[in-house]
């Protein structure tokens, strides 16, 4: 596999229209994809795919590695620090997913179960009742604090109460794997049934998880949860470890919609686009504004869409307001072109 000598540089091609730029400094290895750059860990301990695919698994593991003196793995945290989560990257129809395991991405809060209390993602306390928390095993465990479908806010506003209120009672911790068990996926998923049905915890259970059998069988079910009211699919790869920080092992599949929306402000940029646009503020043709930051290639970003101008983005849902979320500019529409339905 090729690799990069301190001070090197190369381009790779990811779903951006600019390519990613890989980097070595003193072996500390970078990308500027999202993926990378979004991470909360040390840039020591990132990877991304493009890192991986451009220097193989098996150089980005040993890399990693060596560095398990400076960042252990992880194991039951103590109260108020943060938790080494595994992160998921987003599938981009660029990996066969046959033989993965398969799961709905739940609509919720992540919550990471210390064997006494339940910690945020970035550390904070969510204050669950004594007897929501009955029956959990004194291990630690990465869930998801869920009510339901389409029911985030919900979620939100009971979990993050301080009074321990009866609210909680239609809250479920849905776990999703067990870091520090022993094996792979396959053995972890193994141990939490073995364990649950030991302890029979009234308010938690495990997340079903279904071998994918081909694009067809995905593309089946994920339209079948998002017909639910699902968020989407995960995806994890058969006999892989429990890894902190964002891995190409846990993927997040969504289906995708284009609309359109007119340009009606720009937003100055900030860091690495001082000086050009940061984002545009559009607006819905229901009169809802909201802002579109990514998908913008550097020229673009010079000399950005006029206000006015209709632009077709993408996004992966609408919120409870009807604001798209997570919206990513496509192109500059003409008035010509057939728009798009919101």
């Amino acid at each position: 596999m090729p690799d990069l000598k301190d001070g090197e540089s190369t381009h790779v091609q990811g779903s951006a229209r600019a390519p990613y730029i890989l980097k070595n400094v003193g072996g500390v290895y970078s990308c500027t994809c999202p993926a990378w750059r979004n991470q909360s860990l040390p840039i020591e301990r990132r990877t991304c795919k493009h890192l991986r695919a451009f220097r193989g698994d098996q150089a980005e593991q040993e890399r990693l590695g060596g560095l398990a003196t400076k960042s252990p793995a992880p194991t039951t945290p103590s109260t108020h620090t943060v938790p080494n989560l595994l992160l998921a990257e987003r599938w981009e129809n660029d990996t066969d997913l046959s033989g993965w395991w398969m799961s709905e991405k739940l609509d919720g809060v992540r919550a990471w179960w210390t064997g006494r209390e339940f910690l945020s993602r970035q550390g904070n306390v969510y204050h669950a009742p004594d007897w929501f928390m009955a029956g959990l095993p004194d291990l630690a465990l990465d869930g998801e604090l869920w009510l339901q479908r389409k029911s985030f806010q919900q979620t939100v506003s009971i979990v993050r109460r301080h009074d321990r209120s009866d609210h909680w009672r239609q809250i479920a911790f849905v776990v999703f794997d067990a870091p520090v068990a022993e094996g792979p996926f396959e053995a972890r998923q193994a141990y939490l049934e073995a364990t649950f049905q030991e302890h029979r915890p009234l308010y938690a259970r495990v997340l079903p998880q279904e071998r994918c059998r081909g694009v067809g069988h995905l593309q089946t079910e994920l339209a079948r949860v998002e017909a639910l009211g699902g968020e989407g699919l995960m995806l994890r790869q058969p006999a892989s470890r429990y890894e902190a920080g964002r891995s190409a092992t846990l993927l997040k599949v969504k289906t995708f919609h284009d609309a359109e929306a007119r340009v009606v402000a720009h937003l100055p940029g900030r860091g690495r686009h001082a000086g050009r646009l940061g984002a545009v503020v559009a607006k819905l043709p229901s009169g809802l504004t909201f802002s579109v930051g990514t998908g913008f290639t550097d020229a673009e970003r010079q000399h950005p869409p006029p206000i006015g101008t209709l632009i077709t983005f993408r996004y992966q849902e609408l919120t409870d307001r009807g604001v798209p979320r997570f919206p990513s500019f496509v192109r500059v529409r003409s008035e010509d072109d057939t728009p798009a339905v919101v």
